[in-house]
């Protein structure tokens, strides 16, 4: 699904350029649960921007389902985003002026889908994740729990082939952070590819294998058997 060849990314300060990103060399197979883990300033979220399709200034090559991503341009890279990814952003990126409802229907809208449909399916997400309640208030109306709620419930919205999730579960409380890596693992189950950033150990055991970044390197990558039981 995913193959990344020489990933490099760097950014400019007084001193020079800074190395976020060193010859990262991966591939990510349809199906899997991924986990990223390393200390604050390895690239795990850059390395997820990338994957995304959120950042344009790196170097080497990507290929995203048969698609060379290095060789798009950006209006073709945000095609394959809307189309293949769901994000869940660690900051929510929820957008101020639309109500909870309106924010889960934007991934949708970018599609093909007829409103109608569009309105059964938030409605469904909006059941799954216990947020009717909610779906008229606007994110400043919300706690920061409940913002990630929205955001994840986003995310998965449109059934996406690929989800991306950056400390999905940082700003929930464990009941509900359970029951968001709950879903991950039945959409994965489900043929959903899922590649996640935590510092959980505990959300690290819903994966299959578990990738560990240092100063931009790629330090280790082991399969490890999923530890949580049904």
């Amino acid at each position: 699904m995913i193959q990344l060849n020489n990933i490099e990314k760097t950014i400019k300060s007084p001193a020079g350029a800074i190395w976020l990103l060193r010859r990262i060399n991966l591939e990510i197979k349809e199906g899997e649960f991924v986990t990223v883990m390393g200390p604050s300033g390895a690239g795990k979220t850059t390395l997820l921007s990338i994957l995304g399709l959120l950042d344009d200034g790196w170097a080497g090559e990507y290929h995203l389902l048969e698609h060379a991503v290095h060789k798009l341009d950006r209006k073709k890279r945000a095609e394959l985003n809307r189309k293949y990814i769901g994000f869940v952003f660690q900051s929510y990126h929820l957008l101020d002026n639309l109500t909870v409802q309106e924010n889960i229907d934007v991934p949708l809208s970018y599609r093909d889908i007829p409103r109608a449909q569009r309105a059964g399916m938030v409605a469904d997400i909006l059941d799954r994740f216990q947020i009717v309640g909610k779906k008229d208030l606007y994110p400043n109306q919300l706690s920061g729990g409940q913002q990630q709620l929205v955001g994840v419930a986003r995310a998965v919205a449109g059934n996406p082939k690929l989800i991306l999730a950056d400390e999905p579960t940082g700003n929930l409380h464990s009941g509900q952070a359970q029951e968001i890596m709950e879903l991950f693992r039945k959409l994965n189950q489900q043929g959903t590819t899922i590649m996640q950033v935590t510092h959980s150990e505990a959300n690290a055991a819903y994966g299959n294998r578990i990738i560990q970044l240092k100063d931009g390197w790629i330090v280790s990558d082991t399969q490890v058997e999923n530890s949580v039981t049904v």
